[in-house]
């Protein structure tokens, strides 16, 4: 079973009263609650986690390494500033999806700049929680293209489950 750590980075655990405007009205726990429901429909584990500390990020992104197959990040400003967490992604050599919430692309000049996406498979921001599916789907289908013996394992498990 393929494992996949989400990581929400500073100010995330606001969502639902933060600018909504910007991020939407749904909480943390509920954007938590709609990754868990994917990752039993698509048979994977996922752990989330947030934390408004940079090196606390750095640390579980270091710890990844033979616990986990796949990140989705959202590293939120440290998106454009944080070196770090970017060569902590490249130390560990774990497939990263970023994701945002909002479009970056279309917000103040500081925020169109990624440090994050040249090290990642792929981002993905502007679609709100939407986002998060997005990218944990992405890292999903870039592990069963990567393991087929994985996907044909979900599939028999699949299959099974319709049997009975």
């Amino acid at each position: 079973m393929f494992r996949i750590l989400v990581l929400h980075g500073p100010n995330l655990n606001l969502l639902g009263t933060r600018e909504k405007s910007i991020y939407g009205v749904q909480t943390l726990n509920e954007v938590n609650m709609a990754i868990g429901q994917l990752a039993r429909r698509e048979g994977v584990h996922v752990e989330a986690r947030q934390s408004n500390h940079e090196g606390e990020l750095v640390t579980w992104i270091q710890e990844t390494h033979g616990q986990f197959q796949a990140l989705v990040i959202n590293p939120a400003a440290y998106t454009h500033t944080s070196i770090a967490i970017r060569d902590a992604i490249v130390a560990v050599g774990i497939p990263a999806v970023e994701v945002h919430l909002s479009n970056i692309h279309r917000r103040e000049p500081f925020r169109k700049r990624s440090l994050i996406a040249p090290v990642a498979l792929g981002q993905i921001s502007g679609f709100a929680a939407t986002s998060y599916l997005l990218g944990v789907q992405a890292a999903i289908d870039y592990l069963r293209m990567k393991s087929p013996d994985e996907k044909k394992e979900i599939k028999h498990l699949d299959r099974g489950a319709m049997r009975s």
